[in-house]
């Protein structure tokens, strides 16, 4: 396996607040990354730093050895993302979207595979707008893996989806994970960390806590019992 993903002292500030910190750590091909951590610790930003939408302040991102915020069209195109919001266009069709998107690509997945196992068959003649929450996260996880990518970066990959829909979705990272992928996961679900997880980020104000394998990490404890003790101001 190689480090697929770097982050090296990366700092992101907005006038005097900093979103992120000085913070470092990374992510292997064919391992999932699970990074935790309260809302405003500096997710979101080190995600989109990676993902090449926000240049960052100082230090450094890194994805297959390019800087994301610099990268040409053929490192964009071996990198899945799925956004919290989706991002996706409210007057498409699922199917026809996807479709759409694996011409744009040289070697796509198969539309009607992705179809078929996220079950995005049942509703393929409904438009984004009058989609569910949970079938909106369907499609735009759809979308981040039709490129078929080298890394990819999934937020909240399972939000709002009923529990046998999280657990298809969970099969299919662990599918995507065995093709050689390293996958990025964003995620307040404890449960789909310790069901997901190789290698665990734990961040807070800005800064890695903790970052390990999942096993060296607990250590014999919950996951949610590290997480409370390196996050304090999360317990009630």
């Amino acid at each position: 396996m190689t480090t697929a993903v770097q982050v090296i002292e990366l700092s992101k500030r907005y006038g005097a607040t900093r979103a992120v910190d000085g913070m470092s750590w990374s992510a292997r091909t064919a391992e999932i990354t699970a990074v935790l951590g309260p809302n405003g610790a500096g997710k979101t930003t080190t995600m989109e730093c990676l993902e090449g939408l926000i240049r960052p302040t100082s230090g450094q991102a890194r994805v297959l050895g390019a800087d994301p915020w610099a990268a040409n069209a053929e490192h964009r195109a071996r990198v899945g993302v799925m956004l919290q919001d989706g991002g996706l266009p409210n007057g498409a069709k699922p199917v026809r979207l996807l479709r759409h998107l694996a011409s744009l690509y040289a070697d796509p997945r198969s539309v009607d595979e992705l179809v078929s196992e996220l079950g995005i068959d049942q509703f393929a003649s409904t438009t984004v707008r009058r989609l569910s929450g949970g079938q909106r996260q369907r499609v735009a996880l759809a979308c981040a893996l039709i490129g078929n990518p080298d890394v990819l970066f999934l937020d909240e990959p399972t939000a709002g989806l009923d529990p046998h829909a999280r657990l298809d979705v969970w099969s299919l990272i662990r599918r995507t994970r065995e093709r050689g992928v390293a996958v990025v996961v964003t995620t307040h679900s404890f449960e789909e960390a310790e069901r997901l997880a190789d290698h665990i980020v734990i961040i807070n104000e800005g800064r890695v806590a903790a970052d390990g394998p999942l096993a060296q990490l607990c250590a014999g404890r919950s996951l949610e019992d590290v997480y409370f003790e390196l996050t304090p101001r999360e317990r009630v």
